[in-house]
């Protein structure tokens, strides 16, 4: 607990697995009070009424019914990054809380990462790394192939700002652009980068060599790729999510992945995130895995901790919300 002049943000806690940067306690710091959730718990009647913000760092704390009955004067959630399947937003619009998040600075790092992932799995690098650095590597294999990039067919699924961000790296690949989205982009912005709307997902799954996931999870997205959408997939085909984990049905990818329907996965995400330690995703040897690290640079972070404490200033102040979340 802070200056308890300032305004009163809820956090998860300074230490442990759900605790916030270190650097963003300091920078919070200079304009709130913050209150951890342990500190809230062990004392509502003195915090109750001095909670105006909820800042949700990974998920946490979890927003429920029973948090909002708690917080009176609670006027925003300010959460990090951009998606918002961990937020009841019907819920949290019944008890006149705004909600605001961080659309710009995840981005272009989780395209960057969708990227790195792309070209990871087409050029086999984790499995190049561990040849090379074996020590029963004897001699390299002058037959090694992987898949070309430059001149391939990429379909994203999901043309949002990260999707969008995706396309215009891939453009530098000169690669044929594909996209699938809920609505369709301007031409203008389509020309820009050279894609081309598939309003059938299906069309996008049969033309592509690489298939890129960068849709928000919603109930309409939820395991929107299972088994018969893997199947339309080319057998060389490579799916990439840097999305969320629930828009693929996992024991369908096992199963395509093992039996050769598709070549191989590349996945940021997951879910539950970690995977069990004995899950066959983890076994599989086409399949390059990281712990949904797309936002994880040290500019996303410090972007997403300036963008947040401006949304709550605003907020508390009475003005405009910059990246409000707005119920549709």
């Amino acid at each position: 607990m802070g200056d308890q002049e300032l305004p009163g943000v809820l956090v998860s806690g300074f230490e442990g697995p759900h605790s916030i940067c270190e650097d963003h306690i300091r920078k919070l710091q200079k304009h709130f009070n913050l209150i951890t959730m342990q500190e809230f718990l062990e004392n509502k009647t003195q915090f109750s009424q001095n909670i105006q913000a909820v800042y949700v760092w990974g998920g946490w704390p979890v927003i429920d019914q029973e948090l909002l009955q708690s917080l009176p004067c609670l006027k925003i959630i300010a959460s990090v990054g951009v998606g918002l399947d961990h937020l009841d937003l019907k819920l949290i619009a019944g008890f006149g809380v705004k909600v605001a998040n961080t659309p710009q600075a995840v981005s272009k790092p989780t395209a960057d990462m969708g990227m790195a992932l792309l070209l990871a799995s087409a050029r086999k690098l984790v499995k190049g790394h561990q040849l090379a650095i074996s020590p029963d590597t004897k001699n390299f294999n002058i037959n090694w192939v992987g898949q070309d990039v430059t001149g391939a067919t990429l379909g994203i699924i999901g043309m949002g700002a990260i999707g969008y961000k995706i396309a215009q790296r891939a453009k530098a690949f000169e690669m044929k652009i594909l996209y699938h989205n809920r609505t369709r982009r301007k031409l203008a912005e389509e020309e820009a980068v050279g894609a081309t709307y598939c309003e059938r997902l299906d069309d996008l799954l049969q033309q592509s060599d690489f298939v890129m996931l960068a849709a928000s999870l919603t109930p309409q997205t939820q395991n929107m790729i299972g088994k018969r959408e893997l199947r339309l997939m080319k057998p060389k085909g490579i799916l990439i999510n840097v999305g969320r984990g629930l828009l693929v049905d996992h024991d369908a990818l096992v199963e395509a992945l093992q039996t050769g329907i598709i070549n191989a996965a590349a996945l940021d995400v997951t879910y539950p995130e970690p995977l069990p330690r004995d899950h066959p995703l983890l076994k599989l040897k086409n399949v390059t895995l990281t712990p949904h690290i797309g936002s994880a640079t040290h500019q996303a972070k410090r972007q997403m901790v300036e963008n947040l404490v401006e949304s709550i200033l605003a907020c508390l102040n009475g003005l405009p919300i910059p990246n409000e979340v707005l119920l549709k």
